[in-house]
């Protein structure tokens, strides 16, 4: 597979709402739990799609929604704090050393370009990706 770095990507102004360089140190003291985290995309496209790729690691599908309202396409939804799923033992009482995995309600929104067949989106979860495949229009 050949992978190519779009310069003047289609996808409008995607750029990130924060540089992880810039990011200060994410810890327990830096959490906030009325915080809206923004989960990570990747951009692809094909001569025939667009394929939007976001990282929802331990997150059900049943928790994801996503809309496309005019040239948007939108994801929601809510993760848990990950200790649910820890081994039975460990979990009556834990202490917090460190929080660095997002938790509780995410959005994400991404401009579409103008030849996105809209009525022929597909959405798959694999490995804590979700795919989201957006086909051209032909013509």
């Amino acid at each position: 597979m050949t992978v190519d770095l779009a310069i003047d990507p289609p996808f409008g102004s995607v750029g990130r709402a924060f540089r992880r360089a810039g990011e200060p140190h994410k810890g327990y003291y830096g959490f906030a739990p009325a915080d809206t985290w923004t989960p990570n995309v990747n951009l692809y496209e094909s001569e025939v799609c667009y394929l939007v790729c976001v990282d929802l690691a331990g997150i059900e599908k049943s928790e994801i929604d996503v809309v496309v309202h005019e040239q948007r396409l939108r994801l929601t939804g809510r993760r848990e704090v990950p200790i649910r799923d820890a081994p039975d033992e460990c979990r009556p009482r834990v202490r917090i050393h460190l929080m660095e995995i997002d938790h509780g309600a995410f959005s994400r929104e991404v401009e579409l370009p103008a030849d996105v067949n809209k009525e022929q989106i597909t959405a798959t979860q694999k490995n804590g990706l979700l795919w989201i495949e957006l086909p051209k229009t032909e013509g």
